[in-house]
């Protein structure tokens, strides 16, 4: 791992926001550098579900500054961190978001956090309540959470449009293991042919940020992780945004975009249902 600059160490004194955010540039910052150096990758579940060494080594990097920022905190990461709160806190790791993209070259990957309090009712989709998201490449830091403005670089969001589904460009992803299997192909085609346009751009965190700042119009997907879903929908809650579940033939479908189309998209998904 590249040696790290007097600045990556993190003043414990900074406020959770604050933290939030030098985390993610920091590690962001990190992934990218190691990336620039060369690396390579492991197979995960499929293709194109790979990790890198900069994955572990942003992850590690930001485990060691919440240990010594956040000792009472606990740590969920995507890699495998994995540390029990006395706080009744966790923060939820996402050291690189979109690995795929990020080890093919892209731009559109990210570092993502967020942190949620004690365990919800719904462990799919607890209650979270501050997110951070930096895209390196594009230098785009989105913060925002129950008690903090939602901004980019410092401006304020404007929030999704409350417009229907027909009307927006809407984000989604699924694999195509996924769409051999009726169960979640139909539902998807249901819900992605009442959009306006469909992308699927790799990035989970980098299209919610994006839904919260109103360039892309809605987002919906199935069986998010919570380091997938818990920063984006802390940011996009803070901008104004709606954020909704629902389960259709044994699978979570996660819904994100102004109040009127994710109304939509969960009715659409949920017409879908087998016996």
């Amino acid at each position: 791992m590249p040696q790290l600059s007097e600045e990556s160490v993190l003043d414990p004194a900074l406020d959770d926001a604050a933290l939030a955010a030098a985390l993610v540039r920091n590690a962001g910052s990190l992934a990218l550098q190691m990336r620039t150096e060369g690396l390579s990758a492991e197979r995960k579940t499929s293709v194109s579900d790979i990790v890198t060494a900069a994955d572990k080594a942003a992850e590690a990097y930001v485990v060691e500054q919440l240990l010594r920022c956040r000792p009472d905190d606990g740590v969920f990461g995507e890699e495998g961190a994995s540390i029990a709160s006395s706080s009744g806190r966790t923060w939820v790791i996402d050291p690189v978001d979109g690995t795929f993209n990020f080890f093919s070259g892209s731009r559109y990957w990210c570092s993502a956090i967020a942190l949620r309090g004690e365990a919800a009712t719904n462990e799919a989709d607890p209650a979270v309540e501050l997110g951070a998201i930096f895209q390196p490449q594009e230098d785009k830091l989105w913060v925002g959470g129950a008690d903090v403005p939602a901004t980019l670089n410092g401006e304020p969001l404007a929030g999704p449009a409350d417009a229907p589904l027909a009307m927006l460009g809407t984000a989604t992803s699924i694999q195509p293991r996924w769409l051999e299997q009726p169960l979640s192909a139909m539902p998807w085609h249901n819900a992605a042919i009442k959009a306006a346009s469909i992308r699927i751009l790799g990035s989970g965190s980098c299209d919610l940020a994006r839904v919260a700042q109103g360039e892309i119009g809605a987002w919906f997907q199935h069986s998010c992780p919570q380091w997938d879903w818990l920063p984006g929908k802390a940011i996009l809650g803070a901008a104004g945004g709606t954020t909704g579940t629902v389960m259709v033939n044994g699978l979570t479908w996660f819904v994100a975009g102004g109040p009127t189309a994710v109304g939509e998209i969960l009715a659409a998904l949920a017409e879908v249902q087998f016996a």
